[in-house]
């Protein structure tokens, strides 16, 4: 499904005040692992999921990293894929709003 830049922004926004503590798998992009000494691990779950990694093996793999870094790890940033959330939530909201 293709969204158009008007609606991708909208989607942006919305996310940009949700907490991502809790986000589902599906719907991050990436995962940046910052390291002590400015270092960081950059893990691309579309790149992954491309790749045809299942859900439960790019969950594996990012548990493997965590344990590989452990305490070198001083933040975890999560880049949320607006498109996948939009594609998600969209559909629901329609659903929800038709008979209003």
């Amino acid at each position: 499904m293709q969204l158009d830049n008007d609606f991708n922004a909208k989607w942006e926004h919305i996310i940009a005040e949700v907490n991502k503590t809790d986000v589902p798998m599906e719907c991050l992009k990436k995962v940046i692992i910052k390291l002590t000494g400015s270092r960081q691990k950059t893990v691309n779950l579309s790149l992954l999921r491309q790749q045809g990694l299942s859900a439960e093996e790019i969950e594996a793999l990012l548990t493997r990293t965590f344990a590989e870094y452990g305490q070198q790890i001083r933040d975890v940033d999560f880049v949320v894929d607006i498109i996948a959330v939009a594609q998600i939530i969209q559909p629901e909201t329609d659903n929800l709003l038709k008979n209003l």
